[in-house]
């Protein structure tokens, strides 16, 4: 009798954890699930990769990878950094490599540029390719520039990477340069640039810029603004990621954080943590810059070499709903979304090792007692909301 109840109670157990697996992918299956922020476009051309081809151990983003991880819409960042000559041409190089992945899988893909267009391509099934600009020295300072972003499918432009512009200060800058800028914030060519972007519909985009500038920018948009990759400040005082009165002025806006999935912006220690490691190994990583490697492939060598022991440093999937919860308790579920920085980043949480995982957030927000109505609003509902105040332009 004790043997039954035992294989009884287990057997129960077995039916609701498979249960609980069949919900939240069931629910993640069932919403529109958007994210941000992902710049598989520059690994494309650095590393040459091939994006329908199987990049499982060599990028975070594949297509095949796309559809297991039910994404239904792909904002790839177009980005290149400050040294590029030509900028713009560039950019429109990154650009063309989107259009021609689409090119190729015509079934599986298409290029999206409205609201309604998202909505057709879901019923599709048809994964929704999207831009965004990170960075606005890629514009080369010319409005028609800017425009010609926006009739390609760019739809939101980070006014500042790491660099600052002529007209926008960066967050790297104001924290580092501080009192030996010449300006802060946007100049009156950069409040032009806000301006025209509210006018064509063209998201502005507040991941990287420096406090100055986001004050800036909120005192004069006239439509909702995103931050496409940022995180909690308050959680780690690093200098990517909003404070709490920026959080609040950006909800006031009426706009979205997309959080981003790096361990550096998530986790205060890991940095430290990954010196630390980088100190240990010391030895081999110099000696693999004296046969000529660059220092940051030999550091890729060491530790892909030592895989588990730097796999250990990464953060938890939790710590990364530690900061959506933050923001959802200060400022409300509607200004909350997901920006992921894949291959743009070194380190994800420990269970997120590409876009196929996107599944397991749905099952974390699950698990902490998120509604289902609070879930699709998170994976996209709020990023479709101010795409649509943006169109809506004059």
């Amino acid at each position: 009798m004790i043997l039954k109840a035992f294989f009884l109670s287990l057997l129960f157990g077995c039916n609701v954890l498979l249960a609980s697996a069949q919900a939240f992918k069931k629910l993640h299956t069932k919403s529109f699930v958007i994210d941000t922020h992902n710049d598989f476009p520059i690994s494309c051309i650095d590393d040459t990769l091939k994006f329908d081809s199987d990049l499982r151990g060599k990028a975070h983003t594949d297509l095949n990878r796309l559809k297991e991880g039910g994404v239904d819409a792909q904002i790839f960042s177009i980005y290149c950094g400050p040294e590029q000559v030509k900028p713009f041409l560039f950019a429109n190089r990154m650009i063309d490599s989107v259009y021609e992945w689409v090119r190729r899988n015509p079934n599986d893909m298409t290029i999206v540029k409205r609201v309604d267009e998202l909505k057709t391509s879901t019923k599709q099934k048809k994964i929704a390719a999207m831009m965004g600009v990170e960075g606005g020295h890629m514009m080369e300072n010319n409005l028609e520039n800017l425009q010609a972003f926006y009739d390609r499918g760019v739809r939101y432009m980070t006014l500042t990477w790491n660099n600052s512009t002529s007209w926008a200060t960066s967050a790297q800058d104001e924290n580092e340069k501080k009192d030996s800028l010449p300006l802060k914030g946007l100049t009156d060519f950069g409040r032009q640039v806000v301006k025209k972007m509210n006018e064509m519909g063209m998201l502005v985009d507040v991941s990287h810029v420096g406090e100055q500038t986001f004050a800036d920018v909120i005192s004069i948009s006239t439509r909702p603004i995103i931050a496409s990759h940022s995180c909690v400040w308050s959680l780690n005082p690093h200098r990517r990621n909003l404070k709490d009165y920026q959080l609040k002025a950006l909800a006031k806006n009426g706009g979205v954080i997309h959080l981003n999935f790096y361990a550096g912006f998530l986790d205060s220690a890991y940095e430290k943590s990954v010196d630390v490691f980088n100190a240990k190994h010391k030895k081999e990583i110099d000696n693999l810059v004296a046969q000529n490697i660059k220092l940051a492939e030999a550091i890729k060598l060491v530790s892909t070499k030592y895989a588990e022991e730097k796999n250990n440093l990464r953060p938890k999937l939790s710590l990364l709903i530690d900061h959506l919860d933050y923001i959802v308790r200060l400022v409300g579920v509607d200004h909350v979304g997901l920006g992921s920085d894949f291959d743009g980043v070194t380190a994800t949480p420990y269970e997120l090792n590409g876009v196929q995982d996107f599944p397991l957030i749905t099952q974390a927000l699950l698990e902490r007692g998120y509604s289902k109505k609070s879930i699709r609003k998170i994976l996209g509902g709020n990023f479709l909301r101010v795409l649509k105040a943006a169109e809506s332009h004059p």
